[in-house]
Formats: C-alpha cells, structure tokens, sequence
C-alpha cells in the first residue's frame, strides 16, 4: 500500500489547515481548521468537504487555534463520528474557542440571511468526541495507525504528532513555537522519520530575538506612557495574550516600567487565560517556580480584565496614558475595532501589532501606513504611531524550521501552512541544505510519501 497525503487546506496560504492521510488502508484527518482573512475565506468555509467525512477513521488536532480547528464541527455535522485526538490543553481551549467560533458564525449568518456552516448542538457533539492524549505516550489511532504527539513549543498543549504505518514514520509539524517563551517550554527535536509535512508560516523571514523584542515592548509601552497617549495591542485570545502578560508583569514586577493602567479587554482572552491556570503542569520550569513562590503571571498592578460591554465601553473613559490589550490579533472583528476607531487618529497613541497578519486582513492593511481606512463603514484617519514586533510570534522562523526539519534525517517534505512566497523560498534551502525532495503542495494535491 502507498502512504499519501492530499493537501485539502493551508496550502499556499496560512490558514485552513486540513491534511488527509491514507495508510494502512485507512484515512486519517490531521487537523479541520478555518480558512482566515477574506471573505473569500468565508465563501470557501461553506464549500462541502472535498471527501466524505463519514468515511474518515480517526482525527489528529495538533492544537486549538480556529484555523486548525474551526471546522470540526461542520465535519461532525456532516456525519463524523469517529474519534478527536488532541491534548487535555487542547481540548478545553478548543471548547471555548468552538463557542466563541459559532457564535460569530450565527451573527454574520443572520445578518447575510444564511443558515450558519454549524451550530452549539455541533460543537458539543465534537467536545464530546475528543479522546485526551499525553506527549510522547504512542495510541493506536486506528489498526495499523499509531500516533505519538510532541510538545510543539506554539500554544500551550500544542503538538507535532509522528504518525506511524506501515512501517514508516510522517511527521505532522502542525505550527513549531519561536522558543524559547515566559511560559511554554522549549518545542522539542524532531526525531528520525521517513517524511515530513511541515507549516512554512515564516519559511521566508528571520525574528528579532528575545531580548530585542522584550526591550522593544518596554520601550513601545514607556513611549506611550510618556507620550500621554494609549498604546492598543493587537493580540490573539489564546496564547499572544497570555505571553503579553506574563512579560509585562515581569517588568512591572522589577520595576522596570513606570506606573499605567493595563486593560485586557477580550473575553475570550480572560476564558483562555482561566484554562492556562488549570494547566501548570505544561508551563516550563522557570514559570512553574514562580507559580510556586506566589507569582501569578496573569495579576499585577494596574492591571483590570474587562469582561462585559459595559467594561469594554468604560476603558474609553479611564484617563491616558493607558495600555489596552485586545483580540482579535489580526483585526478582522472582535473589541479592538472599537479601540482602533478613538486610537488611530490620535497622533499621541500607538498601534502595536505583535503577530502574524494575513493578506487580506486589517492588521495587514495597516502595516502598510495608510493615511486613512475604513473600520465598521466608517472612514478612518490614520495619524497613530504603528509599529510592529515579529519576535513575538508564536511560529519558528526560517533558520529554526530548516535546522528542525534537518534533525530528522527526513527522505521527502511538503511545506504548508506559508503563503507561495514564504513555502517557495524554505523549500529551496531545505532542497539545497538535504537533497531531498521538498514539495509545495497546491489544494487539493495528492503527495504520495512512501510505497
């Protein structure tokens, strides 16, 4: 039997990811995300599936991020019964995250005059069928399929999973963390394998490393403070916030930072932050001693959770300068729009984008400096400082993806989860570093990986 894998999703673009694995006779899933950024994103998360997803045998979650998750229960809608592996992190983040998916998904539905792609009924069923897995512990998926996750270093509980069949091994990196983070540990090495289909999110770019980054964030939030104005950061929900956090209250804790107030304002930040104290266990081992000594890496002073509307709507009101954290990361909705339309004009305040910004969104927009542009109808001055931190991504950039990658000794790569650029340009370094044969699978492209 030959092993194969047909790139349905995140190939030649970022988000989407969703990769079918046929060994052994059988037809594995490896992650069911959404595709981000456009509304031609929104158009091709309502296509059918390419496949029949009654007839898939077991599903692998590397982690909770929506565009490796987001439609998983469209795939439980249209009959998916089998099994969802993923990490005890990974569950609970996904619950929450699957919640606050659909509940969007019903508010843009009712206003288009649409049926949503899934409902709460579908995104419990999917809960309900997550099986729990611990790092490097092997589960027989399916007969003749054998997974073992890795810890991936990206969000907390995220992994690589090794799949192994018919006596040989694939890797699935899912999305490499940039370590080392405050919080996470370390992504671990990729062992011997015979094939690898691996995320090229930064396959092109070089981070700033970690001490730059952090004395750029002091630097951006003593600015603002200075400055008298607001400095609003974009930030995702699940793990950018997180890590935010952490680092400014190691500052604040030093006294490395002038007195401010700190807004977190995104509920779906404050529910993932609760899920990171139920799970210490997965910190590293600086954070899990601080924890003990008392030091909570998600409380410090100045520092105010805003949960409801009515506390969203007061942060206008509280006196600059004032540091808002809020989601969504890539501006494409969420409680940030509202912040963006008071901070954007206001030449004392700045925008810090600290995460990937996909084509098409309004993060990506606005690094580009525009004089104006439009948020919720509204034509918007832009006058604000904007800047940016690519250390604080979540993703290995291009020399730890090609040093990764060459541990295990692999035979054939396919690259996904970059845009064409970014995929093109790692593949011919790793083509060159390896001499193997490297592939940038388009959608829908059938990769045969072993016979």
């Amino acid at each position: 039997m030959a092993i194969a894998v047909t790139f349905y999703g995140a190939a030649r673009e970022v988000t989407g990811s969703n990769h079918l694995l046929e060994a052994a006779g059988k037809k594995v899933l490896v992650d069911c995300g959404m595709h981000q950024g456009s509304r031609l994103a929104d158009e091709e998360n309502r296509e059918p599936f390419a496949y029949d997803p009654r007839m898939i045998d077991a599903v692998l979650i590397t982690h909770a991020h929506i565009d490796h998750i987001g439609l998983l229960p469209k795939l439980v809608r249209a009959g998916y019964r089998g099994p969802i592996y993923a990490t005890a992190p990974t569950k609970a983040f996904s619950e929450i995250l699957l919640t606050d998916s659909q509940h969007i998904l019903e508010i843009e539905a009712k206003e288009e005059g649409a049926e949503p792609i899934y409902d709460s009924g579908d995104v419990a069923q999917t809960i309900s069928q997550v099986r729990e897995v611990e790092y490097h512990k092997p589960v027989v998926v399916v007969e003749g399929v054998t997974a073992r996750f890795y810890d991936a270093g990206h969000v907390l509980g995220s992994a690589f999973i090794v799949v192994e069949a018919e006596g040989k091994h694939i890797a699935f990196s899912g999305d490499l963390g940039n370590s080392p983070t405050p919080l996470l540990r370390d992504r671990e090495a990729l062992p011997s394998v015979d094939a690898l289909v691996m995320e090229a999110t930064y396959g092109d770019r070089i981070h700033e490393d970690r001490e730059q980054r952090t004395q750029k964030l002091r630097e951006c939030i003593e600015r603002s403070i200075a400055g008298g104005g607001t400095l609003l950061i974009a930030s995702f929900a699940f793990e950018r916030a997180q890590e935010l956090l952490a680092e400014i209250n190691e500052m604040v804790e030093h006294g490395k930072l002038p007195k401010a107030i700190y807004f977190l304002d995104s509920p779906l930040a404050i529910k993932a932050t609760a899920i990171y104290q139920r799970f210490p266990e997965y910190y590293n081992g600086a954070a899990q001693e601080h924890i003990i000594e008392g030091d909570v890496p998600f409380r410090f002073p100045g520092l105010s959770y805003a949960r409801t509307p009515e506390e969203s709507k007061a942060i206008n009101a509280a006196p600059q300068p004032k540091v808002i954290i809020a989601s969504s990361g890539m501006m494409t909705g969420g409680r940030i729009l509202h912040h963006a339309v008071r901070v954007l004009p206001d030449p004392k305040s700045t925008l810090l984008i600290v995460g990937y910004q996909a084509a098409g969104t309004l993060g990506r927009r606005l690094l580009a400096r525009p004089k104006r542009i439009y948020i919720m109808g509204q034509e918007i001055p832009v006058r604000c400082t904007i800047r940016a931190i690519g250390g604080y991504s979540a993703h290995a950039d291009q020399e730890t993806l090609l040093e990764w990658a060459a541990a295990g000794k692999p035979k054939r790569i396919a690259l996904v989860h970059g845009e064409e650029s970014a995929a093109l340009a790692l593949s011919e370094l790793l083509h060159e570093d390896l001499q193997i044969p490297v592939a940038v699978p388009r959608p829908g492209q059938r990769v045969a990986f072993a016979k």
